[in-house]
């Protein structure tokens, strides 16, 4: 076998599918089909077989997935490594980053970082952040900026703290809540994190400390800026991340940071984890730098 066959391993064992892998790799399904039989007729054994249109791998098959896993990675540490031998600031800089960090801060840090290091390439994987977080375990990812407290044993630093916020099109009064009608915002439950997101918990905790009834729930809702829309339209109020706000938005709503009773406030906050190894590459040392330095809050 050669790396171009541990990426179609990688890639039919992802997607569990001939023809997505095969776009995958910008490939024919036919030749995908031919590399199959001839990693096959190498080995000796049976490495996929296909049931009621679904493909599955042989005990041989999975044995042969986590080893081209285990190569591809070693080769993308190798490339990393050679790179950052050298006295520029070059290489591959892999993020993984949650959704709404994405959205509205990211594109920005790493506009102006690669004004400073024109030579780094920068990928950059989205999606919730318990998808970020198996994306660095598996170190696809050397940094991983994730929003709320996850158990990460490595190196990381705070980023962000914001406060949660009701927005409205018209004031109102807290204590009316409970007869109002809610733009519920509720992050889709991924695949890696099936139970309620973080950020549900906090607003649910809050609810019950202040109120004895539920709230008039009338939509739920998985994207922030839909909730914007919504409230916009005078259809209710939402309680959303008040960093989701951004300078149009101001004269668009009535907001009101949250606290509990005791006065503290409802915030979320926004990690970025990595490996200390990794600071060894160049690239990954300056970025988590420019990070802190542009945030100056840095947790050890």
């Amino acid at each position: 076998m050669n790396d171009q066959d541990w990426s179609l391993l990688e890639a039919i064992y992802d997607e569990k599918n001939l023809t997505r892998a095969a776009e995958k790799l910008y490939i024919s399904q036919p030749a995908l089909t031919y590399r199959i039989q001839q990693i096959e007729q190498e080995f000796g054994v049976k490495v996929i077989y296909r049931s009621n249109k679904k493909i599955s791998f042989t005990p041989e098959g999975e044995y042969l997935v986590k080893y081209a896993k285990r190569m591809l990675l070693e080769r993308r540490k190798t490339k990393d490594a050679v790179l950052s031998m050298s006295k520029h600031v070059q290489g591959s800089l892999r993020i993984g980053c949650s959704s709404n960090f994405a959205l509205y801060k990211l594109p920005s840090l790493i506009k102006q970082f690669l004004v400073l290091y024109p030579k780094v390439e920068v990928n950059v994987n989205t999606g919730w952040s318990s998808e970020v977080m198996k994306l660095l375990q598996n170190e696809d990812v050397h940094v991983g900026i994730v929003t709320g407290d996850y158990k990460w044993l490595e190196k990381k630093s705070v980023i962000t703290e914001e406060p949660l916020c009701i927005i409205s099109k018209q004031p109102i009064d807290l204590d009316d809540l409970p007869k109002l009608p809610r733009i519920n915002y509720v992050p889709a439950k991924s695949r890696f994190n099936p139970t309620n997101p973080l950020i549900s918990k906090i607003i649910d905790n809050w609810w019950l400390e202040r109120f004895d009834g539920p709230p008039l729930i009338i939509m739920n809702v998985d994207k922030v800026e839909t909730c914007k829309e919504m409230v916009f339209n005078g259809l209710g109020y939402s309680i959303i991340p008040r960093g989701a706000l951004v300078d149009r938005d101001r004269d668009a709503f009535y907001s009101i940071d949250l606290h509990y009773t005791n006065g503290e406030a409802l915030m979320r906050r926004t990690w970025m984890l990595y490996r200390e190894s990794s600071l060894g590459l160049s690239a990954v040392d300056r970025f988590v730098h420019y990070v802190q330095t542009q945030y100056e809050k840095k947790i050890e």
